[in-house]
């Protein structure tokens, strides 16, 4: 009898050892925040940029290759003005019989540009997969196509002779009209805004971007974020956008510091 006793105990206490033991040095849940993978494969963000002398609209086309690293091919078009620009209205109604539009003196051309290229965003740290900041940067470049459109001018006129107001002419620059074009006295506004797309002519270049990139929720469906950085634009010959006077030149080359908001969606 005492040595069933005596076994049936043993047991007992075997097995509460062995629970005990579970107890004490069950195995630590595995952490698999440290895993790394992908969540998703691709991306489209629509971009608007702002910058020092201009704007720019666009569309960017991600690849995600690990959580860090995303290949990005884009496409984009803006303008760039010329840092002289500057914009005025003369009132012209009582000599017109009608309201004139605001002008930029000294502007013979709008400028804008069609850039495209690839690139790459690079993160810094996985905070966005808990909802946070992920901060990084992100450069691209590539070709680009300028397209210059002339810019017309309404030019006071003393042609109509059969009326009490002076009549306009819309003129673009030319040495011709070189005078008249910076008469302020003899300017009654702008012209309307498409004319002149029918003249346009291309100015190849060479484009690069450069900046400190943050985005909130990095790796959720949508994308939602801002880059600050600085945009360097450089083409073949000299863009003739102002009337080339004292203090006033052209140049081949653009630098510009932006803001970009990008908006899109992963999958």
């Amino acid at each position: 009898m005492s040595r069933i006793f005596l076994a049936i105990s043993f047991w007992a206490l075997l097995g509460g050892t062995i629970l005990t033991a579970q107890d004490t040095f069950q195995p630590k849940p595995v952490d698999d925040t440290d895993n790394k993978g992908l969540i998703y494969n691709k991306e489209v963000a629509f971009n608007m940029r702002l910058h020092t002398n201009g704007f720019a609209m666009g569309v960017d086309f991600g690849r995600l290759r690990t959580y860090y690293k995303t290949r990005t091919f884009h496409v984009e078009l803006g303008e760039l003005k010329h840092h002289k620009e500057y914009r005025t209205n003369l009132d012209r109604s009582s000599a017109t019989g009608r309201i004139s539009r605001a002008f930029i003196y000294g502007k013979q051309n709008n400028f804008f540009v069609l850039r495209g290229g690839i690139g790459e965003k690079r993160y810094f740290s996985e905070k966005a997969k808990y909802k946070g900041v992920a901060i990084g940067i992100s450069y691209k470049g590539g070709p680009s196509i300028g397209l210059l459109k002339p810019y017309y001018l309404e030019l006071l006129s003393t042609e109509n002779n059969n009326s009490p107001f002076l009549s306009t002419v819309s003129v673009k620059y030319s040495e011709k009209v070189h005078d008249a074009f910076l008469d302020p006295w003899n300017i009654f506004g702008s012209s309307s805004w498409v004319k002149g797309f029918d003249e346009i002519s291309l100015v190849p270049g060479l484009h690069g971007q450069f900046a400190v990139h943050f985005d909130w929720g990095a790796f959720d469906e949508y994308l939602k974020a801002v880059e600050a950085g600085v945009m360097v634009d450089v083409f073949f010959r000299k863009v003739p956008i102002m009337v080339e006077v004292p203090n006033v030149e052209n140049r081949p080359f653009f630098l510009n510091l932006y803001i970009n908001l990008l908006l899109g969606k992963r999958s």
